[in-house]
């Protein structure tokens, strides 16, 4: 099997050859030591010699005051910090002493346009420059329920979304509509030549979910399945990534349409594969599971390699083996990472 029959086929819960294994996103300060360690000079070299089925692309996106997709929304009204060191959930954002929907209409919030800030044919660019025979996954994020967050500080906008929801609601909407367009306008760029995306949102802690199921469903869950029936729509697969305890939401995000669940957060309550694999089998496939919180820290290349034939174990199909987080830190010692994709890419008999 080549890397996109091998997804394909995970994806359905078919009989594949070995598992699909996917290194995730590292760290820039990551990359130097994994590139020393494998002798290669750039990430792509990385990715063709540890074996990565996948390439990722970031959709690009570039305004006046960010460069990220994910980092579209000036919660500050500032011009300034909308960027990966700044942008926080906590913060007060620039609804926060909103009361109701009028409120929120008389911020004034400068919408962006994605048409205005993702050219097309540089999401072309940096799709074709992926290998002919690697699965190209677009990391979309459109994190919509974070950003609501945001927009009106976290501890807020949880009390909003029962006291006032038709004003989160409000707000909602109109980031969902942005991921939509932007969405929409990578696909058609790429046409035919993306086969999966990562969308999410955070909703899970150690412990369990940080929302009841019943607000997951009310405010997460419609944006998501808009996302997921557009990239549907052009035959593109739907990978979502939450970190946290997500096992009593995942029943909400298969009946969404989600084609796999990310990242498995190995140490978190109740995702156990043993559990996963209870509950979910035939549902629903995974994506992660080797422990970046401990394991691939601490552990020695023996313990990473056992718990990659555990997971080879409960899931033959349909387990996309990764880290159980997609940004591999600089903590990981890339020895690590090697025994991970060695002890995956093994033959089944």
């Amino acid at each position: 099997m080549n890397s996109k029959e091998r997804f394909y086929a995970t994806i359905e819960r078919k009989p594949v050859d070995r598992p699909a294994c996917w290194m995730g996103m590292p760290t820039p300060t990551a990359i130097p030591e994994l590139c020393k360690f494998y002798g290669v000079d750039t990430f792509n070299e990385l990715k063709v010699a540890c074996g990565d089925d996948f390439y990722a692309v970031e959709v690009p996106y570039k305004s006046p005051t960010c460069s990220a997709l994910y980092a579209a929304f000036d919660w500050y009204m500032n011009g300034t910090n909308v960027d990966t060191e700044h942008r926080t959930l906590t913060a007060d954002g620039c609804f926060a002493e909103c009361e109701d929907i009028e409120d929120v209409e008389a911020v004034n919030f400068p919408w962006p346009d994605p048409e205005l800030y993702i050219d097309p044919e540089e999401c072309k660019r940096l799709v074709d420059e992926a290998p002919e025979d690697k699965v190209v996954i677009g990391m979309v994020w459109a994190c919509h329920f974070q950003d609501v967050c945001a927009a009106f500080g976290m501890q807020t906008c949880l009390m909003n979304m029962v006291a006032e929801p038709e004003m989160v609601h409000a707000v909602d909407d109109k980031i969902v509509a942005f991921y939509e367009k932007a969405l929409k306008i990578f696909l058609e760029a790429t046409k035919g030549k993306v086969q999966a995306i990562l969308i999410g949102d955070d909703m899970g802690s150690q412990r369990g979910l940080m929302i009841s199921p019943a607000l997951i469903e009310e405010f997460v869950i419609p944006g998501a399945k808009k996302l997921i029936d557009i990239a549907h729509s052009y035959g593109v697969k739907v990978v979502y990534h939450s970190c946290g305890s997500i096992v009593d939401a995942i029943p909400l995000l298969i009946e969404a349409g989600v084609d796999a669940i990310h990242p498995i957060q190995a140490l978190a309550a109740g995702m156990q594969p043993d559990n996963l694999k209870a509950k979910f089998e035939g549902q629903v496939s995974f994506c992660g599971g080797v422990d970046t919180q401990d394991l691939l820290v601490n552990g020695t290349p023996e313990m990473v390699k056992d718990k990659v034939k555990e997971l080879r174990g409960y899931f033959p199909t349909g387990l996309i083996v990764s880290p159980s987080h997609e940004a591999i830190q600089s903590d990981v010692p890339p020895v690590n990472i090697k025994a991970l994709f060695d002890e995956a890419q093994k033959i089944y008999d």
